[in-house]
């Protein structure tokens, strides 16, 4: 196991921020049991911090604020903001926390950890790469990773759905997610 940060990444710092501006959460979903639709939140923030001692105790804490969901369609958006589905007047956030890597940081790894959407939380395991990391022009240390994962959204209470003349329903239960996030180091 080598440490979430490739030297001399981890003698730099051992807390990073997200770059909101060069990180993209996105999601797919069956439409009509015969096409995706494709989202994505455009408000992500969150910081990662690392334990030079325990690279495998690396602490994630992700927040995406529901109302910045976009469909490309204003109408779906509005729906999905609604309560059916995230109901982002109440619960305005969505939070992943992780807490524990499995395997090698410094290329591929699995990141362990909790999602919470609405007011439910359940285990989730990223697939995660790392895609590089390097000074940026203005003397900043970035790393980049990207992550995908899957998961059922009726775990998490969104159950609207509507059922088909021809058979099958409106919106797919499986939620595929995708991550693209560069972080910023922390000045020590």
């Amino acid at each position: 196991m080598t440490t979430a940060l490739a030297q001399p990444a981890a003698e730099i710092a051992t807390s990073w921020l997200i770059d909101p501006a060069h990180s993209n959460v996105e999601f797919s979903v069956r439409h009509l049991m015969i096409s995706s639709v494709k989202g994505r939140f455009g408000d992500i923030s969150g910081a990662v911090k690392i334990d030079p001692a325990n690279p495998v105790a690396t602490l994630v804490d992700v927040t995406l604020k529901t109302a910045s969901i976009d469909t490309r369609q204003e109408q779906r958006d509005a729906h999905l903001r609604s309560p059916d589905f995230f109901d982002a007047e109440k619960w305005p956030t969505i939070e992943f926390r992780g807490t524990r890597v499995e395997g090698d940081t410094d290329s591929e790894f699995r990141l362990f950890g909790d999602l919470t959407i609405r007011d439910v939380t359940r285990p989730i395991v990223l697939d995660v790469t790392k895609e590089g990391e390097g000074t940026d022009p203005w003397g900043n240390y970035r790393t980049a990773f990207s992550a995908t994962a899957k998961l059922n959204r009726t775990d998490f209470g969104l159950t609207y759905n509507q059922a088909l003349e021809t058979g099958g329903v409106l919106v797919g239960e499986d939620i595929k997610i995708s991550v693209d996030v560069e972080l910023t180091a922390v000045k020590n």
